[in-house]
């Protein structure tokens, strides 16, 4: 029974106090705040004990995670929720902290923090079940939550109590909740009520509940499925007041769940879901279904094409159904649609051309699907388009094609230039694009040359790419200057831009030099420096012999602990020694120690250019060959390691061995195009069959191969991925 009167305080306190608190840990450490919280929870100062509350979630159930102190904490909580004390919150923290855990199992010698809390909670199990049935609707809601999350070493004892409970129960969302919880515990068992409650005689919350139910069972998703779903959109008010946050959003969950399955029955349900969504009259629905559906063109190649015409409906839509929201959100979808958001460019055009934030996403998506269209129409307003700007100088860490060359597009551009502030977003936009047009925008040399004095550092490389001939010795001339006068990092960055431009390096060497002395022992404070210095020297090869010393004095000193700037200034200054010297002596046991540090969770990028480094020194670096295999158990590093191996030692490497493990770092989306790229390098005809044909099935299958990195990017770059993909095989 749940009453205070059975609460013995003075009791509760004494043993709380007894515990060995301190010598627990929580997510920040020692557990000895945790009965201070425990103490205030458990009184009668309601601001003392919310705040407690919130103590304790953020440190025995931070963020999901659990810990040593969350299982030793869990009979208090449970003592405070039989006392009839904040009964619902406190239940919910139990819950979450079963949730957090995890079942019993294996041969572990030591039970972790995780099950040891799935255990403390299911201990309590009398409390829970004895909750479910409370007269208070709160408390057997929150304790159907809970029992839920208790996992299969809960499931036998519950499972009965939630179906007897769910035959008399009458509140829809503590329905909701007991049906969710059987499905947790016995989803076979829980298949035929789930589908059952799907009808139109259940309750709002029921139904969506048992929709749910139904597609994670795995139960094969039918008409009655898709009939309740789209009957009840939209999906999330049904579940706003429920506290399972994993399914708070159930279009987008059902979404995912489908997908996941990888089936063509499950994409086309789900499509037909979507688009039955995305057609609706109610802007409610639109939002949800804009937001599946854009996951949903992450995740599945063929999504773009099934959805593209519901979403350009719903963001060209200029009738009496149109909100301002869906628009934009589906404008923003248009952009991963690649060419099946064609159809939309004219309407997307004729948006452009209004003003404010509606326009400038209209033409960001037009950019998108039209990039010859919108080349012009940002032209005409460059200053007030930044989103569109942003994704026609290639988006977000150069994730999108950069803009095609375009002459009105280049003539603003020229117009922008003498307004620019240094060190503007709008600056390294223009910088890129004009880099990328090369040649095509020579025009643009007088405006660069203008605006070098305000931004020594960005510009010098851009003239570089876009001078023509005629111009050479003009714009050498004006690096010449610079490379002069100003500060040294300003200098260095102009002269290197002169070597680049006429091979001239009698003014670049000192400053090197300069900035190499100045840089050394900087403890890794040093920036870029050395790493900027050291690539300069590598471009210019034996003719910079006379750095040698300047760079041997750079790297750090044998046997000392190397964060990873350190480490990256070490590699690049023994590629640039080995570029100059053709001698491999410095940089084999440097690379070696960088390839075999101890944590290489934290190093993956690092290790990655060490690996690139160990390749251009090829058979000198055979003394390497033992750390780079060892990099082949970790499938981030496989690709940078087998091309290492294949230059260094073609004859040691089993071909077959890291052919495949190749494919499996890319099946899995760890480094795709390095896998595939280094499966080019070591020869596509020569695969097996069976290899042949899984490299084939990465670019044909339906799941995304790229599936993470900046919203609006994983489509492009996921299809650029596939394209290459088909060029190898073609080739083989």
């Amino acid at each position: 029974m749940i009453g205070s009167m059975n609460f013995d305080r003075v009791r509760f306190l004494a043993e709380l106090d007894a515990q060995p608190w301190a010598s627990y840990c929580h997510a920040y450490g020692s557990a000895a705040d945790v009965p201070v919280h425990l103490r205030a929870l458990a009184g009668d100062v309601d601001a003392a004990a919310e705040e407690a509350q919130s103590e304790l979630y953020g440190s025995i159930l931070h963020q999901g995670s659990v810990y040593e102190a969350s299982a030793k904490a869990v009979p208090f909580l449970a003592r405070i929720a039989a006392a009839g004390i904040r009964t619902p919150d406190v239940l919910l923290l139990i819950g979450g902290i079963a949730e957090g855990g995890a079942d019993p199992g294996g041969s572990a010698p030591e039970e972790s923090d995780e099950v040891a809390c799935r255990r403390a909670v299911v201990a309590q199990l009398p409390l829970l079940l004895a909750s479910v049935v409370h007269e208070d609707r709160a408390v057997r809601q929150a304790a159907a939550w809970a029992v839920g999350a208790t996992g299969t070493a809960g499931a036998g004892h519950a499972v009965p109590v939630l179906r007897d409970r769910a035959a008399v129960e009458s509140d829809p969302l503590v329905r909701a909740e007991l049906l969710a919880a059987m499905a947790q515990l016995d989803p076979e068992g829980t298949a035929s009520a789930a589908t059952e409650a799907l009808g139109p005689d259940s309750p709002p919350e029921l139904r969506i509940a048992a929709v749910l139910a139904c597609v994670d069972s795995g139960l094969p998703w039918t008409p009655a499925h898709h009939e309740a779903a789209v009957a009840l959109l939209p999906l999330d008010r049904l579940v706003a007041d429920r506290f399972d946050l994993s399914r708070s959003e159930p279009l987008h969950h059902i979404t995912l769940t489908l997908l996941d399955r990888d089936t063509a029955a499950d994409r086309e349900a789900m499509f037909a879901l979507l688009d039955a969504a995305l057609r609706s009259d109610d802007p409610e629905a639109r939002t949800e279904a804009v937001w599946a559906a854009s996951t949903a063109c992450e995740l599945s190649r063929s999504a773009p094409a099934r959805l593209g015409p519901a979403l350009i409906s719903v963001a060209t839509d200029s009738g009496v159904h149109a909100e301002e929201g869906d628009v934009s959100g589906a404008l923003a979808a248009l952009g991963k649609l690649g060419r099946y958001g064609a159809p939309a460019a004219e309407v997307l055009a004729a948006r452009a051309a209004g003003e404010g934030d509606a326009a400038d996403r209209a033409l960001e998506a037009l950019v998108a699907v039209d990039p010859v269209r919108a080349a012009p129409l940002l032209a005409r307003d460059l200053e007030s388009r930044p989103r569109a700007l942003g994704t026609a100088c290639g988006g977000p860490a150069g994730s999108f094609p950069v803009l095609p060359y375009d002459p009105e597009l280049l003539a603003a551009v020229r117009r922008r230039l003498s307004t620019l502030e240094p060190g503007g977003p709008t600056s390294f936009r223009l910088a890129t694009l004009l880099t990328a047009w090369g040649p095509d925008a020579a025009a643009a040399v007088p405006e660069l040359l203008a605006a070098l004095p305000a931004h020594p550092r960005l510009l010098p490389g851009v003239l570089v790419a876009v001078c023509p001939p005629e111009r050479r010795a003009e714009v050498a001339d004006a690096l010449r200057t610079r490379a002069l006068t100003g500060p040294a990092e300003d200098r260095t960055e102009a002269a290197s831009t002169l070597h680049q431009l006429t091979g001239e390096h009698g003014l670049l060497l000192p400053l090197l030099v300069e900035q190499l002395t100045r840089s050394a022992g900087g403890g890794g404070g040093a920036g870029d420096r050395i790493r900027e210095a050291a690539t300069a020297a590598a471009a210019v090869g034996p003719l910079a012999v006379s750095l040698v010393p300047a760079l041997r004095a750079a790297l750090n000193p044998p046997g000392t602990e190397r964060n990873n700037p350190q480490m990256d200034d070490d590699i690049a200054v023994v590629v640039a020694l080995h570029r100059i010297t053709g001698d491999a002596a410095d940089a084999v046991p440097v690379l070696a120690g960088v390839l075999s540090d101890s944590e290489p969770l934290w190093r993956r990028w690092t290790l990655v250019r060490a690996a690139q480094a160990a390749a251009d020194l090829g058979p000198a670096a055979r003394g390497l060959v033992p750390v780079l295999e060892a990099l082949l158990t970790d499938p981030e590093q496989v690709p940078s390691a087998v091309r290492a191996l294949h230059a260094i030692a073609p004859d040691e490497l089993d071909t077959g061995h890291v052919t495949g493990l190749l494919l499996d770092a890319a099946e899995a989306g760890t480094a795709p195009f390095e896998a595939v790229d280094a499966l080019v390098a070591l020869g596509v005809d020569t695969l097996s069959e069976e290899h042949r044909a899984r490299l084939t099935a990465l670019g044909e299958r339906d799941l995304r191969v790229v599936r993470s990195g900046l919203d609006g990017t994983i489509e492009a770059a996921d299809e650029r991925l596939r394209a290459r993909i088909h060029a190898a095989v073609s080739r083989g």
